[in-house]
């Protein structure tokens, strides 16, 4: 989820927003017509309005995720896991400049907002489900967190390093509410959770019933977009981090979640995607657990794009390009450029 952003700087933003207003970003463009350009998103809502949710994940607004749709359709080819399957097999060529759509979790908005949008482009996009969230009252950590904080009357809380941090508004509350999430991610599972349980009680929160259910999508939903060409993906059982925990524990979560999916759905699926997806979040060992599941490609959230050559020697370590709300046109554009991939 944490991702490295592209300078805020106000000359850094009027020089993207040249280079994107005098086309210089397509200059030179056919010497990377071998690619894949892979879009992660996680959410699509109005971060006005979702105060107590965690804002990170929100990666447009609905009519920000109109326009980028736009711009892929008109600088890339959309195609699907299906589709990269296929030239993986050497049963069918890709298009130059291909690109795919892809979400992480399962979020409700990926039906009611990312959806329609979808079908006003002819599109298709991948949805990486993690199975235990689907259709039920059970948060992600991160969520259960921004609910917690916003909520609150306490201005204090515990580390997990036993450092006790405070805070003094609802904006510094917000960002150590980020830390607090941060901190949790370096733990191992068990306590990950632990630490998550014990939260609504040291920040005096009640939490109504079901409340978390309306956050996620359910599986006649999932049904429904998967019959109009909507493909699926795994994303684990529970959302762990698979380098920590035990290789037993990790093939559990990457293979359960595979038959899991196909069981509600009735027909196989081909893609994974690592929670976190970052450098320290995947080995070989992981990669091969996957492969070893039945699955075909798998995405990490390290930053692309990718030559077509990559992908062919490693499809279990497909990179993505992590879209937030804070991006404007101009900023998508450079994240789908070429370069971005070399970013720091």
């Amino acid at each position: 989820m944490k991702q490295k952003k592209l300078s805020q700087r106000p000359l850094t933003k009027r020089i993207i927003n040249f280079a994107y207003q005098r086309g210089l970003l397509q200059i030179g463009r056919a010497f990377f017509a071998k690619s894949l350009t892979v879009v992660n998103y996680h959410r699509i809502g109005d971060p006005q309005t979702e105060l107590d949710s965690f804002l990170p994940n929100i990666s447009a607004r609905p009519k920000d995720f109109d326009v980028q749709l736009e711009y892929l359709r008109r600088w890339f080819n959309v195609v699907t896991i299906k589709d990269l399957i296929g030239w993986l097999r050497h049963e069918k060529e890709l298009p130059p400049y291909a690109a795919l759509i892809t979400f992480d979790d399962g979020y409700l908005d990926n039906y009611t907002e990312a959806y329609p949008v979808l079908r006003k482009h002819n599109l298709s996009a991948a949805i990486f489900l993690t199975h235990g969230h689907i259709g039920i009252d059970a948060p992600f950590y991160w969520d259960l967190a921004a609910y917690c904080f916003h909520h609150t009357d306490s201005d204090y809380i515990l580390f997990p390093s036993g450092e006790t941090r405070s805070w003094t508004d609802k904006h510094q509350g917000t960002l150590i509410s980020h830390q607090w999430i941060e901190a949790l991610k370096n733990l191992p599972h068990a306590e990950r959770l632990q630490w998550t349980e014990q939260l609504p009680g040291r920040l005096n929160v009640s939490i109504p019933q079901n409340h978390f259910k309306n956050l996620m999508m359910n599986w006649d939903q999932v049904r429904e977009m998967s019959a109009y060409g909507i493909e699926f993906g795994g994303h684990t059982l529970t959302h762990p981090i698979l380098t920590r925990i035990s290789p037993e524990e990790a093939e559990r979560e990457i293979r359960g979640s595979k038959a899991a999916i196909e069981k509600e759905l009735g027909r196989e699926i081909y893609g994974f995607a690592y929670p976190n997806g970052q450098k320290a979040d995947v080995n070989a060992e992981v990669e091969a657990l996957t492969r070893k599941s039945g699955y075909r490609v798998a995405f990490t959230l390290q930053n692309g794009p990718v030559t077509l050559r990559e992908v062919k020697r490693d499809p279990f370590a497909i990179r993505r390009i992590f879209v937030s709300h804070s991006h404007t046109l101009p900023k998508f554009a450079l994240l789908t450029h070429r370069f971005n991939r070399y970013r720091s």
